[in-house]
């Protein structure tokens, strides 16, 4: 174990202001609280605490982080408390120890181990959103449990521990720019996870080292010869990358170890910046370049400050080799990330501005539009775990995004009002697709409208998860406000219906029955299928009969037919439909799709709202033995008139040369858009086609339909079918 005077030394070394009586007072009151509790290794557990401090110290951080590193576990794991933290080391020691306390104190309050991690996570970026020292801490205590996980008897507990560590710590390691601890993370559970895969890259590893020599150590000496030759000045490491690095890029690539050709990595250090270039030059022109393998993350840094040139060349031996080029200070935040330019007074709390931070904030804001905590960790891991891309605005501002992110992710990335109001992009000046994937130097310029709302066919293709969680937010509220307004209606029919007028004094009697805080909620329950109308006015109104009703599918479907006057406007109860939105409270059946001016139902389905039928559709006879389910529903003119709905035909054409051309030509001359176009049978006359086409009625494709039979090319038009 460290002793005391040693840690004391060991702060000295970086910071000779340093707190001596803090640490002496932490050491001490740290030792006593751990008093003969030992680890699962049978270690003194007072050991933990003690190497935690030690790591903290090689990243060489303030006396209150090595002082919180100390007494990390003590209000968790002993009788000590947050006050007596507070009274002997001070307010803001204690706002460190309760930020990393609360991260693990939910070990036995959740049910699920997803649960748990996930909760864990909102709280982990809660409390470091406050004080980045808290992540610090939390990460030199993971890194600690990992180095002696091994001595855990139970294997699903340590592989909960090494699944957690690859998911969560070591993406947050990269995201402050902690390099090495990431790879010592990510090589630590890698051996828990497939420990079979790890040996056998090891092993080869091995073997190439033994039949190789000292391979690694040959082509640095030759780059700093080759490099003090062209007169740039530079030190040159170099190492062989580590087992999982390996591992990863032959999953990536889908290729065996034998394809790997890149297995070792150098690092060209130099005075300046300026230098950098030199060296990139020098090493160009002595070195066969590898085409597509050159990153400029100098002119470019990515979120995490990480500035550095990475080039890949055929170097000395043939070897393909990646090398990487940077100044000392860049080879710091490199390695130590926030560790490697941490001010004392300066960084205790979150700072206002600086690109290292925005992540951040970023995360904090998809915990506000996150539904629940397994959710938020989910869009979390989204943004941690892609490679990026770099793009430029319309004023030349840089924004890293994942790879694969599309213009969607790009306006949320700017501004999540950007996002909400996008209804188009434009690529280096040419309109493209919502969908299209960036690509590294694009610029990407956003188009806007006041009226334009996100839609929820965006959350198939957004990869960022401030992206998809904007969306979704959206959409939840959008549903909950047209399940409160279906619920509504409803209810106001099952009240008229057994001659009641429904008041807010009426509900309030059964609000506790049915477990819900006020009206609203009970409006939503309905809507979304979870009650009846009948449900709610019987227990109001035990034991009274409606005025009318109907049984049987013939009187069912005759019953919402009748009083229409060949109108498909409804009866006199019918409820409106709003939200012909996909993935909202109202869905338009598949097997039928219904369209403005035919004779609609609606059937409620409990957690998915109302699908919408027409009334003579064939699968209305599965619901016969659930009257209470069926709804007298009627187009809403407003959203009728603003939204363009999918109709289904089968068309049978000629097997002529300009049958199918006939088709879209037909449909294009009379306003119609097709969205969807199958061959469901062919022969050798004739062959069927399933065709969906964006119309504003069913006039408007009755019209179609009308235009295609009058074309000698088309056999027959009929509507529907899957």
């Amino acid at each position: 174990m460290i002793r005391q005077s040693d840690l004391v030394e060991r702060v000295r070394t970086y910071d000779p202001g340093v707190d001596e009586d803090l640490l002496n007072r932490a050491y001490v009151f740290s030792m006593k609280a751990h008093g003969t509790q030992t680890r699962a290794s049978g270690d003194p557990y007072f050991s933990h605490p003690l190497e935690v401090a030690g790591i903290v110290t090689d990243m060489r951080l303030d006396t209150a982080t090595v002082a919180t590193a100390l007494l990390h576990d003590t209000v968790e794991d002993t009788l000590a408390t947050l006050d007596q933290i507070q009274q002997q080391f001070g307010p803001q020691i204690a706002q460190l120890v309760d930020g990393v306390t609360k991260l693990s104190a939910l070990e036995q309050e959740r049910p699920t181990d997803e649960i748990r991690e996930a909760e864990n996570f909102r709280k982990l970026l809660l409390a470091m959103s406050h004080d980045i020292r808290v992540l610090l801490v939390k990460l030199a205590d993971r890194l600690h449990n990992m180095r002696t996980l091994h001595f855990i008897a139970k294997p699903e507990k340590r592989r909960r521990i090494a699944r957690e560590t690859m998911d969560i710590y070591a993406p947050l390691a990269e995201r402050i720019g902690m390099h090495e601890m990431k790879d010592e993370l990510e090589d630590l559970a890698f051996k828990e996870l497939n420990p079979e895969a790890r040996e056998s890259v090891m092993a080869r590893l091995s073997f190439l080292r033994e039949s190789g020599g000292d391979t690694v150590g040959r082509i640095a000496r030759e780059l700093q010869e080759t490099l003090a030759e062209k007169g740039v000045r530079a030190e040159v490491q170099g190492r062989e990358k580590r087992p999982y690095s390996v591992w990863r890029k032959m999953q990536r690539k889908n290729v065996s170890f034998e394809q790997l050709a890149d297995l070792m990595a150098f690092r060209v250090i130099v005075p300046t910046e300026d230098d950098c270039y030199r060296a990139l030059g020098a090493v160009h022109r002595h070195y066969a370049a590898v085409p597509q393998r050159f990153k400029d993350y100098i002119s470019t840094p990515k979120k995490n400050r990480y500035q550095s040139i990475h080039t890949t060349v055929i170097g000395p031996e043939k070897r393909r080799i990646e090398i990487q080029i940077r100044t000392l200070a860049m080879h710091e935040i490199g390695e130590y990330g926030v560790a490697a330019h941490w001010h004392y007074k300066a960084l205790g709390s979150l700072p206002a501005e600086g690109g290292e931070f925005r992540w951040i904030r970023e995360l904090l804001e998809i915990l506000e539009h996150a539904g629940n905590p397994e959710e938020f960790l989910e869009h979390t891991k989204l943004e941690m775990y892609q490679d990026q891309v770099f793009c430029f605005t319309p004023k030349g501002d840089v924004i890293a995004l994942p790879r694969g992110a599309t213009p969607v992710d790009f306006a949320y990335a700017v501004h999540t009002d950007v996002g909400d109001t996008c209804v188009g992009a434009k690529i280096n000046g040419r309109i493209a697709p919502l969908r299209t994937a960036i690509e590294n130097g694009d610029q990407v310029e956003i188009i806007r409208s006041k009226a334009q709302t996100p839609s929820p066919t965006w959350d198939g293709f957004v990869v960022t998860g401030k992206a998809r969680a904007a969306i979704r937010r959206y959409v939840r509220d959008q549903q909950h406000s047209q399940y409160v307004d279906l619920g509504r209606a409803i209810l106001e029919r099952a009240f008229q219906q057994h001659g009641h007028e429904l008041t807010e004094k009426a509900l309030s009697q059964v609000l506790k029955v049915f477990r819900t805080r006020n009206s609203e909620e009970l409006y939503a329950k309905v809507g979304e299928g979870f009650l009846s109308g009948k449900d709610v006015v019987e227990r109001i109104y035990p034991g009274e009969q409606p005025n009318a009703k109907p049984s049987g599918f013939a009187r069912m479907r005759s019953a919402l037919t009748r009083g229409r006057g060949g109108q498909a406007k409804g009866g006199d109860h019918a409820i409106p439909i709003r939200g012909l939105i996909p993935g909202m409270a109202v869905h338009l059946a598949t097997c039928c799709h219904p369209l403005p001016g035919d004779r609609i139902v609606g059937i409620v389905t409990t957690g998915k709202g109302v699908n919408v039928h027409t009334i003579d559709c064939e699968s209305l006879e599965n619901f016969t033995n659930v009257p209470e389910n069926w709804l007298d529903i009627s187009w809403d003119p407003a959203t009728v008139a603003e939204s363009v709905q999918s109709g289904r035909l089968t068309v049978t054409l000629t097997n002529e040369p300009g049958s199918l051309n006939a088709l879209t030509s037909v449909v294009a001359k009379n306003m119609g858009n097709i969205s969807n176009l199958r061959i469901a049978n062919r022969s050798q006359d004739f062959f069927e086609i399933v065709v969906d086409i964006e119309v504003q009625d069913v006039k408007h494709l009755s019209n179609i339909m009308a235009a295609l039979r009058a074309d000698p090319l088309i056999h027959s038009v009929s509507r529907g079918r899957a």
